[in-house]
């Protein structure tokens, strides 16, 4: 076999290689993407119920001032009834004094009645848009979970296809030539063979001499780009 078709092979393997790679690195990706869309499902939930708990509680508070607001009235009904009993201006001020305590504990509880009451409309209207929300995006997130779930389930099988494939290959290839392209793979990663393109390397873009040039259209011995180191390949119609 030629030089020229053993670097052809190479380009095969290299892009093989480059596949196996993502999907190994996919092993690794796809776990945190399918977190973030369940931590994602988890805190709009969280949204919801707190929500959902702080309305509830809102609505007892405003039951509770209602029932204060209520006892005080009535209360001061009955000490504005007692006026036309009274006697003496020592009486008269003790039963004002009364009076008034009870219309500033009616004035405070009925400020915040009032404030209870704006709130609970605001939850009203936040409860209604985070359920919304919440299965919107319970959905979307379980529909994309289930995509990448069976991505996951099928790395393992699609790294062992690879892995087969690049058997086929290395076997046809060279121990020698295999070493070279194993040891500029590991140092530069990517690309190993790398086709020249307008009379440059392909992958750092340093001009070749003519002569170097000629060398490669014989394709009749390996070389190897004098400032990167990867291997280059002449492909007519691609290079001029």
């Amino acid at each position: 076999m030629s030089i020229k078709e053993d670097l052809e092979l190479l380009l095969r393997l290299q892009i093989l290689d480059y596949d196996r790679g993502e999907l190994e690195r996919s092993k690794e990706y796809i776990p945190d993407m399918m977190e973030n869309l369940r931590r994602e499902i988890d805190e709009n939930e969280a949204n919801f119920r707190n929500t959902e708990k702080e309305l509830s509680e809102a609505k007892i508070s405003q039951k509770s001032l209602e029932i204060d607001i209520a006892t005080k009235q009535d209360e001061l009904k009955k000490l504005q009834s007692q006026m036309m009993a009274i006697k003496t201006n020592k009486e008269y001020d003790a039963l004002v004094s009364q009076i008034d305590v009870v219309k500033e504990f009616l004035n405070e509880k009925e400020t915040t009645l009032l404030e209870v009451i704006e709130k609970i409309e605001l939850l009203d209207g936040k409860i209604v848009e985070f359920r919304k929300k919440s299965l919107e995006i319970r959905k979307q997130n379980e529909d994309q979970l289930s995509i990448l779930q069976e991505k996951m389930n099928s790395v393992g099988t699609k790294i062992k296809i690879k892995d087969d494939d690049r058997n086929n290959i290395t076997v046809r290839v060279p121990k020698r030539i295999m070493s070279i392209y194993e040891r500029v793979r590991k140092s530069r990663g990517g690309s190993v063979v790398v086709a020249v393109k307008k009379r440059a390397c392909g992958a750092c873009f340093k001009a070749l001499p003519p002569h170097r040039i000629q060398e490669l259209k014989r394709a009749d011995q390996l070389i190897a780009c004098d400032n990167c180191g990867r291997l280059l390949i002449w492909q007519n119609g691609e290079s001029e």
